[in-house]
């Protein structure tokens, strides 16, 4: 279970990765998607729909984190000092070596 949740985290990842890099940039620096248009969608029709794509992946992403943290605490349980059971009783220490004058 474990394993096919971590598989569609990392798949979750790498669709956030390509969705962002698609978005216009404002200031020009990264945006693959950005340009002229005469595509398919108009530019205002683009970018609602990669906003509601990242959006969906993004709240994707974040219910596999939780989902994720929520299984692997169930391999570490918190332990207690106080709940092991004790081995030996503690050691009574030794008195001081009073030093003998001669």
């Amino acid at each position: 279970m474990m394993t096919f949740v971590l598989v569609v985290h990392l798949l979750l990842a790498l669709g956030l990765i390509g969705v962002i890099l698609l978005q216009r940039s404002e200031g020009g620096a990264l945006g693959i998607g950005g340009g002229g248009g005469g595509g398919l969608f108009t530019s205002r029709g683009q970018a609602n729909l990669l906003t509601r794509t990242t959006a969906i992946l993004a709240t994707c992403f974040i219910g596999t984190s939780i989902i994720l943290a929520i299984l692997a605490g169930g391999y570490s349980k918190p332990r207690s000092i106080l709940d092991q059971p004790s081995s030996s009783a503690p050691a009574q220490p030794s008195r001081p070596a009073v030093p003998l004058s001669q």
